[in-house]
Parts: C-alpha cells; structure tokens; sequence
C-alpha cells in the first residue's frame, strides 16, 4: 500500500512540473520584445537609409556603423524623403499600453535643404506612429538646415493604442519630408548636396533615438476601458495553464485519496 501512496504522490508531482513548466518557458526573454521592464523600441538601418527597422533590443550587429542613415541629393534635386521603419520581426504576443500613458518619441535629424518658396512643393518633417499599417498618430516639425535636431514628440495613449496585436499591429515610423535643393550664391564657394539624415539608437553624436512605450501587464487592470480589453478583464485572473494545473492537482489528490480508503 505504501507503494501505492508513492506512486500517487509521484503522479502529482509530475502533472503540477508539466504544466508549470509550460507558461514558464512561453514567457522566456526575449530582448527584441517589448516588455514592462523592456519598454524602449531602438531605430536601426543601413547607411543609405535604404532599409529602416525597430526592435526592444538596445543591441544591433547589422546597423550602419556610422550610427545614422543619409540621403544626398545633387543639386538640381528637391530633398525629398518619404519612408518606413517596421519592425524586424512580429510581436510574439500581444503589447498592452497603460491608457493613461504617454507614449515618447526622441530622434535625431539632420538636414541640408533650402527655404520654401511659393513656386516650390513643400513638406517639412512628418513624423507618423502607424499601429501596423494605420496611422494612429501624426506631428510635423521645423527643422533648421545644416544643424542636428533633436526630435521630441509625446504622444498621450488614446482608446485605439491601448492594445497592440501581434502579427499585423507592431508599430512603425514614417518619415516624410520634402525641400528645394540648398541654393544662392554661397554654392559657389560651399557644398550645396542636399541631405537627409537620420540617427540610429547606436550613433556616437549625442542625438537619442528611441521609442518609449507605456507598456503594462495583460493582467493589469489598469488596461480595461481600452479597445479590446485583455482577456484578464474578464476571466479568474490565473496565468494560462493554472485552471487545468488545478483540476489536474484535484484529480492527483483525489487517486491519493482513494487508495487510502483501501488500506
């Protein structure tokens, strides 16, 4: 009979070490997500800004090595950017923001351009938050030619940004900005190449690049009254997997229970 109570107790402790074991290595780390305690979105591409990603990882081996990307535009050319940074890879679970969080861009900019005239087409800094490919967010901002600006755009959390699902609402940047080519008689004597530049979380010119996100628990309360409120607003509250780790324990004791009844 003693062998039996063992084994019963060895059967308990192994339903309870599977099912724990589970949600555990599902919310393994993972630096490129975003998290309560990894909440910063870094900008990252390549030197000719030819291709522009974000993820929660403060470390990038691929980036520009110069820390920015730049764009030249000769001088019968108006600067003219209009482009994308997305994330390099999709949310492995939803991101929740608190709904009375602010959310805050900082990015570097530089530019050579000329002043708008009434003759010319002109778009000055446009910086949009798309939540996957809606715009959910839009700032424009002067900028002053042949000077680094540092961008500061704060962004309350509204009933749309409160949840954010994986696989086709990661967050993205756009950039567009549109100016006639630097021009006057100081090109005789100076380079007047327009430029546009953009500084990667990496660059070592002092200019801060990244994306702070309020994010929160999908259990916290706090995220109720947002758009689809998370499933913990309306169930018991227990992590994934502890109703079946209870029902499995009961099940457990009860084999237990049972065999002493026949002792």
């Amino acid at each position: 009979m003693i062998g039996k109570k063992a084994s019963g107790i060895a059967l308990l402790v192994i339903l309870l070490t599977s099912v724990t074991g589970a949600p555990a290595s599902a919310q393994a780390a993972d630096a490129k997500q975003p998290s309560v305690d990894n909440p910063q979105m870094h900008l990252w591409g390549t030197d000719n800004i030819g291709q522009c990603w974000t993820h929660f990882d403060a470390n990038e081996t691929t980036s520009a090595v110069d820390g920015y990307g730049e764009k030249e535009f000769a001088q019968n050319q108006q600067v003219d950017v209009n482009f994308n940074c997305a994330m390099s890879e999709s949310f492995k679970s939803d991101m929740y923001l608190n709904p009375n969080g602010t959310i805050r861009i900082d990015v570097g900019i530089y530019v050579q351009s000329g002043d708008c005239t009434d003759t010319a087409e002109c778009q000055e800094l446009r910086i949009s938050l798309l939540k996957g490919s809606t715009v959910v967010a839009s700032n424009e901002f002067a900028t002053s030619s042949f000077e680094d600006e540092q961008i500061i755009w704060e962004i309350p959390v509204e009933d749309n940004m409160t949840r954010w699902n994986k696989s086709f609402e990661e967050p993205q940047l756009q950039f567009e900005y549109s100016k006639p080519n630097p021009g006057g008689l100081e090109c005789i004597v100076f380079d007047c190449t327009g430029v546009f530049r953009v500084y990667y979380s990496d660059n070592q010119d002092g200019m801060n690049t990244e994306m702070l996100f309020p994010v929160i628990n999908a259990s916290d309360p706090i995220a109720v009254g947002g758009d689809n409120p998370p499933p913990s607003s309306t169930d018991s509250g227990l992590l994934p997997g502890f109703g079946l780790m209870a029902g499995l324990g009961a099940m457990a004791a009860g084999a237990i229970a049972s065999r002493r009844r026949l002792v």
